[in-house]
């Protein structure tokens, strides 16, 4: 598999970065993971406009997702070559009617539905092209989920937006490459159910036994280096920070 960091600034974007976006590419197969705000425009530094096979968004947060309603208009008003296609979209319960009220001004209550076809997400396992997945309920304010994509005997788990929950954990056991977000500093902020810090990104991936650590959903607010470092203080496996156009072979 090939990881493509699109963006990954948290809570909006900053001026290095688009919010959450990642692509995952193996066999000629496109998955993207996440489309935040500023997340459309960058992606086309790696594929074409219309090069996704499917996405998954982990939540419906707009920093995960708005920029759906963009690529909404690409999709549909397409006049070179006619409208696309569906492309598979996984989201939780709800997607497209979130997506359908951000737009605002649809032609229809359905005319999302003629460009994407919409997927219901649970914990569940299931696959995505050649992609063998598992999904896990996460702990944030909204219905959120992390997920794990398995091919050709590696594994990438990525985490979505999560305060510490033994799900994660449990989900990312064993696995190559840990994309894990870490928005808060640790001995700074304190919200249940929100978010990681660094040190609390490095414990999960030392509790799950994670090949690698790749800390990304850093807001623009919050130092790196200080989540990088307490990341680094509790889990002795490669850990970096994401950053965007960064690949990755797993």
């Amino acid at each position: 598999m090939k990881l493509t960091v699109v963006g990954c600034s948290g809570s909006f974007p900053s001026a290095d970065s688009a919010c959450s976006s990642y692509l995952v590419e193996a066999d000629g197969f496109r998955l993207l993971l996440d489309m935040g705000n500023g997340a459309l425009g960058e992606l086309q530094r790696h594929i074409g406009l219309y090069d996704l096979d499917a996405i998954f968004l982990s939540h419906l947060h707009a920093d995960h997702c708005i920029d759906m309603c963009a690529y909404f208009v690409a999709r549909y008003y397409r006049h070179e070559g006619g409208r696309c296609a569906p492309i598979p979209v996984y989201g939780p319960e709800g997607t497209e009617q979130r997506l359908t009220t951000a737009y605002a001004d649809t032609p229809s209550a359905s005319s999302m539905s003629e460009v994407f076809d919409f997927h219901t997400v649970k914990p569940a396992s299931f696959d995505i092209g050649p992609f063998s997945v598992r999904t896990e309920k996460m702990c944030h304010p909204v219905e959120a989920y992390a997920i794990r994509i398995e091919h050709a005997g590696k594994s990438l788990t990525y985490s979505g937006d999560t305060g510490p929950c033994s799900a994660l954990d449990e989900l990312a056991a064993g696995t190559d490459f840990f994309l894990c977000e870490a928005a808060f500093t640790h001995g700074k902020e304190n919200i249940p159910d929100l978010h990681l810090n660094g040190r609390e990104a490095g414990e999960s991936a030392r509790q799950a036994g994670a090949g690698r650590l790749l800390l990304t959903h850093i807001p623009p607010w919050t130092d790196p280096q200080a989540n990088l470092a307490d990341a680094r203080a509790v889990y002795e496996g490669p850990t970096a920070l994401a950053a965007p156009g960064a690949t990755y072979e797993i």
